[in-house]
């Protein structure tokens, strides 16, 4: 009897899920138009939606470092309907940063797929006199206390990054916080107000192109195409440094397996398409899918662990 009882109750739901989707589906950015994630957001959505063969609509939620629109998306059905394309701040770093949030990623999203990593640059003003890692150090080294960097907060994977570097060079650096994210912080390096900082490399390409910014490193595993004579904080002897504002698909928990499944299978076509990897590769943001959702899942439990050790060392807190 309960059995029959547990498969009627089934019923609807394996029939919602078999029609899915029938409507249009949100995919919420939990930040504001003009940055990383919207940029990304905007490339997918046209290719999703072919996919999908419905509209997908990029739902901006912008404030509180992500986390309004993260609780958006695992307060949301879990039909399908509204996904979070989530970063390493939103989902990875801001669970140490902010102890009292309502919602847990690990535990009230489903990790879907990572669909790109936006890798991290060092970068100075074009006055600073250091152009390498090596040469910061020295220079630091000689000036302690003398020299700051900018980020968008306390908490900030620009932030945390500096910190990992001071800890391990053993430096002395003055923090300067701006409010408002990444353009602002940029904007007052760009302005001379502060000698350096780590962004990613996807908002310095513009000014460095154009003279405003130099670049000293970038943390990806390689080189980047779009910065073939920059070497890597690896090649450059701290492999520790290797990070990214990665970015990936989630979907409230209690999602079922077979839209999480679909989910999966377009967000991987989508970013198998050419001409998506080409415009996001115009902005320096490179194409990374995880094998299955568990695999990705496990990614995010680990960078989880990873920021939140370097948070509680760093002593970040809410701005």
């Amino acid at each position: 009897m309960k059995r029959c009882l547990l498969l009627l109750a089934l019923v609807p739901a394996i029939a919602f899920s078999q029609g899915y989707p029938n409507r249009p589906v949100r995919m919420i950015v939990p930040f504001a138009p003009g940055g990383a994630s919207d940029f990304v957001g905007r490339i997918l959505q046209p290719r999703m939606s072919e996919l999908l063969g419905q509209q997908v609509i990029v739902d901006n939620r912008g404030g509180a470092a992500g986390n309004i629109g993260v609780e958006a998306g695992a307060r949301s059905a879990p039909d399908g309907y509204a996904f979070v394309l989530g970063n390493i701040g939103s989902i990875a770093i801001n669970p140490a940063v902010f102890p009292n949030l309502s919602v847990t990623p690990t535990r009230d999203l489903i990790a879907v797929t990572q669909v790109v990593d936006v890798p991290s640059a060092l970068v100075a003003h074009p006055s600073f006199p250091p152009n390498n890692v090596k040469e910061l150090i020295d220079y630091a080294r000689a000036n302690p206390g003398k020299l700051n960097y900018a980020s968008p907060g306390s908490g900030s994977q620009n932030r945390l990054e500096m910190e990992v570097l001071r800890k391990l060079a053993n430096l002395d650096m003055v923090h300067v916080p701006y409010k408002g994210g990444a353009g602002p912080a940029v904007g007052g390096l760009v302005a001379g107000e502060t000698h350096l900082m780590f962004v990613t490399a996807s908002s310095a390409l513009g000014h460095v192109r154009a003279g405003r910014l130099k670049i000293l490193s970038v943390s990806t595993p390689t080189r980047m195409e779009q910065f073939p004579q920059t070497a890597t904080t690896t090649e450059q002897g701290f492999p520790e440094l290797t990070a990214s504002s990665w970015q990936g698909v989630f979907l409230p928990a209690g999602t079922p397996n077979d839209i999480v499944g679909r989910l999966f299978t377009v967000a991987q076509q989508t970013m198998a398409t050419p001409e998506v990897v080409q415009r996001l590769a115009n902005g320096g943001v490179i194409v990374t899918t995880s094998a299955t959702p568990a695999a990705f899942a496990e990614f995010v439990a680990a960078e989880t662990q990873r920021w939140g050790k370097v948070v509680k060392e760093a002593g970040a807190t809410p701005d």
